[in-house]
């Protein structure tokens, strides 16, 4: 069984779930097809924000709610999104320019 990439994101500004809860750090996995579905890979690429907000609830550990993703940090979302794109690239790139 081969193992899912993940990783790890500390938030600059950490999310309050309730009144007791608050998340400092999400872990991302590596998304499969259907994570990906009604989102463009160009987009996500990207960084669009609209497509960062669809897949981000749906591959994050703990489960982000869509209006948590909403009210994110911007510097977070870009953190998230950094990740999320580099998940997408082929083996070859990440062992051409050292990506991990």
């Amino acid at each position: 069984m081969t193992q899912t990439a993940t990783a790890v994101v500390t938030l600059d500004t950490p999310i309050q779930r309730g009144e007791s809860t608050t998340i400092t750090e999400i872990t991302l996995r590596k998304p499969g097809a259907g994570e990906l579905r009604g989102v463009s890979l160009v987009e996500l690429s990207r960084l669009e924000v609209g497509a960062l907000m669809t897949v981000l609830p749906r591959i994050s550990q703990p489960t982000l709610l869509p209006e948590e993703v909403r009210q994110m940090d911007p510097a977070d979302l870009l953190q998230c999104g950094t990740e999320i794109s580099s998940f997408l690239l082929p083996k070859a790139v990440k062992a051409e320019y050292q990506i991990e």
